[in-house]
């Protein structure tokens, strides 16, 4: 892949995490089960290829609520890599530190923030991160910041594959972005610092 096409690319990221119906359990803490990645050629137009990393909890198990909500059982994701494992594989499969990335709001840059500084885990992603629902919000004249799922039904588009699940919902997001950048309203490189 040539420099001026590589420069072009963004990782889309969606993260699912352990998640209760009430407050958490005593000693248990939110943490990654689930990575989602697409990778769009924002030049081209296009989603190039789509990616999941299951991740191991180390502090907390996997509820029948988050089970519900994601798919994602305790038995799945103990098959999964450890969350170091998983920022290493982002960072040099995924080149998370060198480019752009994008994720529907901050949760998911603050979920890494909060668990790489609980764990002593560098942080995979370089600075230029864009809040695609921001983005979206604003290239609509919103009031109030859509859902995922929301944002697809004022765009026109369907959701593909299970909501809650973090390489489909990375997957759609995605077409949120080439949507936004179809009607000019994707935030050029200066824009993407967080």
């Amino acid at each position: 892949m040539d420099s001026s096409r590589a420069e072009g690319l963004v990782n889309v990221v969606d993260v699912e995490a352990t998640c209760w119906a009430g407050s958490q359990p005593p000693g248990e803490v939110s943490e990654i089960i689930e990575i989602g990645l697409t990778v769009v050629d924002l030049q081209a137009g296009e989603r190039l290829a789509r990616h999941r990393i299951l991740v191991r909890p180390a502090r907390s198990m996997v509820s029948e609520f988050c089970t519900e909500l994601t798919g994602l059982t305790q038995h799945e994701v103990e098959q999964g890599v450890t969350f170091a494992e998983a920022c290493r594989l982002l960072a040099t499969e995924h080149r998370a530190g060198a480019r752009p990335w994008a994720s529907w709001g901050d949760y998911d840059r603050h979920q890494f923030t909060r668990q790489c500084q609980a764990t002593g885990t560098p942080y995979p992603f370089g600075r230029r991160h864009t809040n695609a629902k921001a983005a979206f919000t604003e290239a609509y004249g919103l009031r109030k910041r859509p859902g995922m799922a929301r944002a697809l039904e004022i765009a026109g588009r369907r959701l593909e594959g299970r909501h809650h699940r973090g390489e489909d919902d990375a997957w759609n997001i995605a077409a949120l972005v080439l949507h936004l950048l179809e009607r000019d309203a994707w935030p050029t490189a200066a824009e993407h610092l967080a």
